[in-house]
């Protein structure tokens, strides 16, 4: 049954989620009937899931409407955007060396659509997860194109059962549905087969079986009060950066209070009255209320927000540049909550979207998709790391083979921290043996301590040479 099939039935085995600018009412009603190759379809006994917050919403209010916002998406995005694909082996369920060949679809990561590179296609699908939780990429004829989230429809159902829910435990995404400016439009949609989307959504819906969610719509509250904190600010210097004042007078003439009160407005009220001298009638007596921006602690106040904000992206206030974050900021600590950005939320969403971008490349056998952040300049201090690493392993290395174990077997059990992989040559070294005495010879391999497998116990072996060490 194709795809096209699902919606013809009267009561289609489908579910459908779908990241939505209106509320899934209207949506559900628009999307009841429509037309597909000139023929009606209607979707009776379909259901949906909305995202709650709309795609343009989340779009305008967060990432263009409020500064924190716009610098936790751009920090993740410059870093996340910096990294290469490549395949990497795997051999017993071990990873294994990154490699590429002539011909294979790295080339289509690497320049995924007419002048875009391999950073243009990372940054619209972190930008796409930041904004709506899910990013779509479709594979089409040599290129990819990334699909905006909100005018994609997920079909996920049980083919064959037409009353299984998406909570079905036989559920699986059929396709997606592509509907070019939203169902209001009226455009007809595109479908696609599940092979040929990448779906990237790192962060799942509680309320949803296949659609993510956006970081931001837990913190939707801190955002409007973010927002309102800055609109404080503006209205305090817009009211010449004095606190509210209450004018408290003796007047029996209605008239005459309101006239004296837009007189007061004209010569008192905005920046350009700033500083001004303030006279009052007779009877007439000014009282501050409320708290400036000093006595209500502003600074700590707005800070603290900031800092939930950044908590929610998975960025450090330090590396965002927010004042909490910088007050508390030293070289080593700058170092430290790097590392903590790179390993803690860049690492696992490269991972993510390697997987995610597998679904749509041809991955060869014994292998996978794999990100490699080796020439990432923010990242070198881990590249020390790694090579203070290795040069403990390779001391490792050399005393085991020192003491008697084969080449092969010590590297194999160093990079699966495994000493049961350790295979004895039945030689130990000549510092052991006792001064006039001949090396052990191949027979006496045989008296060697032995594992149930039949091979050399490397833990009795190990113990014996600590043994003769003594």
């Amino acid at each position: 049954m194709g795809l096209v099939d699902l919606f013809r039935r009267p009561r289609p085995a489908a579910v459908l989620e779908r990241d939505n600018a209106l509320s899934f009412n209207d949506w559900a009603a628009m999307l009841g009937s429509f037309t597909f190759n000139g023929l009606n379809y209607t979707l009776s006994g379909s259901s949906g899931e909305d995202i709650g917050s709309s795609y343009t919403g989340m779009a305008r209010g967060g990432m263009k409407g409020n500064g924190v916002v716009f610098a936790c998406m751009v920090n993740r995005q410059l870093l996340f955007s910096e990294a290469r694909f490549m395949f990497r082996n795997v051999r017993r369920g071990r990873p294994g060396d990154l490699f590429d060949y002539q011909g294979s679809d790295l080339a289509l990561l690497r320049s995924p659509w007419e002048g875009g590179t391999t950073g243009d296609l990372l940054a619209q699908m972190i930008q796409h997860v930041d904004v709506a939780g899910n990013s779509y990429v479709a594979r089409r004829a040599g290129r990819l194109t990334p699909l905006r989230p909100d005018w994609v429809t997920i079909i996920g159902g049980v083919p064959g059962d037409e009353d299984a829910s998406v909570w079905h435990p036989d559920a699986r995404v059929l396709g997606y549905m592509y509907q070019e400016g939203g169902p209001n439009l009226g455009k007809e949609p595109v479908f696609f087969l599940a092979d040929e989307v990448a779906h990237f959504a790192p962060i799942p819906d509680p309320e949803a079986r296949f659609r993510g969610m956006s970081w931001l719509t837990p913190i939707v509250r801190e955002v409007m009060a973010d927002g309102a904190m800055n609109e404080h600010k503006a209205k305090f210097l817009e009211n010449g950066a004095t606190p509210n004042l209450v004018v408290k007078m003796a007047v029996d003439d209605l008239t005459k209070f309101k006239g004296f009160v837009d007189e007061f407005k004209k010569g008192h009220e905005g920046t350009s009255n700033a500083y001004k001298t303030m006279f009052l009638a007779g009877g007439a007596d000014a009282t501050v209320v409320g708290a400036d921006l000093q006595q209500m602690d502003f600074k700590t106040v707005q800070g603290a927000g900031e800092t939930r904000i950044a908590a929610a992206a998975g960025v450090p206030p330090v590396i965002v540049g927010l004042s909490e974050g910088l007050a508390a900021a030293t070289y080593a600590n700058y170092a430290s909550a790097k590392r903590r950005f790179a390993d803690n939320t860049m690492r696992p969403l490269w991972r993510n979207a390697a997987g995610s971008l597998a679904q749509i490349i041809r991955v060869p056998t014994d292998a996978e998709l794999w990100y490699d952040d080796r020439d990432i300049q923010a990242l070198q201090e881990d590249q020390k790391d790694a090579a203070a690493i290795m040069q403990i392993d390779a001391a490792s290395a050399q005393t085991l083979v020192n003491s008697g174990f084969t080449p092969e077997s010590a590297i194999k059990a160093i990079d699966a921290r495994d000493v049961t992989l350790l295979v004895h040559t039945g030689l130990v070294s000549v510092q052991l043996q006792t001064p006039g005495t001949e090396p052990p010879t191949a027979a006496d391999a045989a008296d060697m301590p032995s594992a149930s497998n039949g091979r050399t116990d490397p833990l009795a072996m190990l113990a014996l040479i600590a043994g003769s060490e003594s």
